[in-house]
């Protein structure tokens, strides 16, 4: 018997039409999917500025972690899956300190890819939460 996992999505049409939740628990461990700045009209919330996008990003981080009572301060991994590498590196320790509190405690990896979802998005975070 496998063990029990417990998925948690927000309703939206995307993952309807992709087929995803956007976490799974399992035990103490939470998979979270990648998390964009996409907004509910399908366009980049933020426009073509990478900070924004990803401040967003990281705050629907915290949106699908709080359906399992938990937060940022429980990401114990990431990747980040960046356009842009440039943008990404400029403001990643601004925003990744405003999201994680100035605690940079979080195993990273940036991967610079040539396309996401939508072409107007710039950035996409996954991350692995323990509790």
């Amino acid at each position: 018997m496998g063990a029990t996992k417990d998925a948690r999505s927000f309703g939206n049409m995307m993952e309807e039409a992709y087929g995803f939740s956007q976490a799974v628990k399992v035990g103490d461990t939470i998979y979270v999917s990648g998390q964009t700045a996409m907004g509910d009209d399908f366009t980049a919330i933020g426009g073509n500025d990478m900070a924004a996008q990803m401040r967003e990003a990281y705050a629907a981080i915290g949106r699908v972690l709080a359906m399992f009572g938990a937060g940022l301060s429980d990401v114990v991994e990431e990747t980040l899956f960046v356009t842009d590498m440039t943008a990404a590196v400029t403001c990643a320790k601004e925003v990744r300190g405003e999201a994680y509190g100035g605690t940079f405690d979080v195993a990273s990896t940036v991967i610079g890819v040539q396309a996401l979802g939508s072409p107007d998005l710039m950035i996409e975070i996954k991350c692995v939460a323990r509790t």
